[in-house]
Formats: structure tokens, sequence, C-alpha cells
């Protein structure tokens, strides 16, 4: 089942965890895919061991400011024309504490304003009907942890710009939900039995598990969801 043929999907932040398996599953839908990160190696080896499942280039370049953001976009843009989907995934993970705040800026920057120079530059070239999907946290969005401040208010801040982005984009028919994963846990590796990894009610999940949510967030299935985030963390925050 084709869920997503012909469409146009750009991945921003690629990794060999969850970008990586996020492009997979989006062609094996049947789209046609971009990935991006900063890194060319690292872009040329995910595009060569996807090539074989579909349609997948690479376009590089860190995310940086909305100069950087733009010149991304545009470029993509000049691959396939205009998206019909758009996943941001620019992360990282530091600890700190109200004494020190030394992933402050670094979080702020990563979560929030990054993801929104992207989705501004994007924005003028998604078709209606298309979807954008920010990815959130756990720890943004339910109970509260020590020494995760600045990671989790910006996870917080980023869960809150889903909603208020899709307040302003309805009217240009264009969605925009996010997902909030636990713990994403280690690398991905095409076709293999990635469900014996885990059991329901981990904290820990393989990067199949999330990208596949974001993977169906993008399908027609789920079009009447917009302006959430969607925990995904196998019910590990109810025990």
């Amino acid at each position: 089942m084709m869920r997503l043929k012909g469409e146009n999907v750009l991945v921003i932040g690629v990794s060999k965890g969850l970008g990586y398996a996020l492009a997979y599953f989006l062609l094996r839908e049947g789209a046609n895919v971009i990935v991006n990160s900063g890194n060319v190696e690292k872009l040329k080896e995910i595009t060569n061991a996807l090539s074989k499942y579909g349609n997948v280039k690479y376009v590089d370049g860190r995310i940086v400011d909305r100069e950087s953001a733009r010149n991304v976009i545009e470029r993509a843009y000049k691959e396939f024309g205009n998206l019909d989907g758009l996943a941001v995934l620019i992360g990282g993970y530091l600890e700190d504490d109200v004494h020190s705040l030394k992933g402050l800026d670094e979080m702020i920057n990563n979560h929030v304003k990054y993801p929104l120079y992207v989705v501004s530059e994007a924005v003028r070239f998604m078709n209606p009907g298309s979807t954008i999907v920010l990815v959130s946290a756990i720890r943004g969005i339910d109970k509260a942890l020590p020494n995760q401040l600045s990671y989790s208010i910006a996870k917080a801040g980023l869960a809150k710009a889903v909603e208020v982005l899709a307040t302003e984009l309805v009217k240009k028919e264009i969605r925009v939900v996010g997902i909030a994963p636990s713990w994403i846990d280690g690398e991905f590796e095409p076709d293999r039995d990635w469900k014996k990894l885990r059991k329901l009610g981990d904290p820990k999940a393989p990067p199949e598990d999330f990208a596949r949510v974001i993977v169906w967030l993008m399908t027609e299935e789920s079009q009447w969801v917009n302006g959430v985030i969607i925990p995904v963390d196998g019910g590990a925050r109810l025990l």
C-alpha cells in the first residue's frame, strides 16, 4: 500500500536514527524524499543505502539561521518542486539546572528557533493539503524531571509552537502536528526485525516506532489530526 505515492517530503536534521528510519518508511510508502543534515558523508551513506527503495536525494547544510534555512529549502525545491510534507528533526540533548543553565542557548536554538526558521521558509513552497511534523519530547509535555531544565522548556516551547502554527496555517490548508517521543534508542538498520527490540511500556524504543507515527501523520488517514502533539512512548509515562 503506497499511501504517499508521488508526494514530495523533506526531512531536515537527519541522523542515523530517527531521520534514517523516517526516510526509509517514507520511501516504502512511495514518497520522493530529500534528506538534509550538515554532514555530507553521512547523507551520501544514507542515500546510497536507501536508493534501492525509491527516489531519494540529499541537500546538505546545517540550519543555524534564517539564511541557512532558506538556502536548504530553495535547493530542495529545485530538486522536486513544491513539498507535500516536511519533518523537522533538529535535536540534541543537554542536562543542566537552574544553577548552571549551560544548555539554555543551545537547546532553545535547536528545538525552537531553528525549526521555526525552517517552517517559516518552507511554507511558501508547500502545497495545500501538506503536513508539517515537528518533534517535541515526553519531557516537554509530561511531568518534569530535575537536571533537564533547558531541554524540557525548549521541547515545551516547540509543543506550543505546533498549536500556534496550526492556527496560522489552517487557512492555507497546511496541517502542523508533532510527536513527543520517549527515548529513541540506537541507530536504524533497514529491513531488520525491530519489534523484538522492545516491549510495550519500555521507556526506550528503536527509531522505527517513532518514524512510523510520523509517516502516518503525513498520510490522508490522519488528515483530521491538526495542532496536536502525540505522545509516542508505549505508555511508559503512565508507569
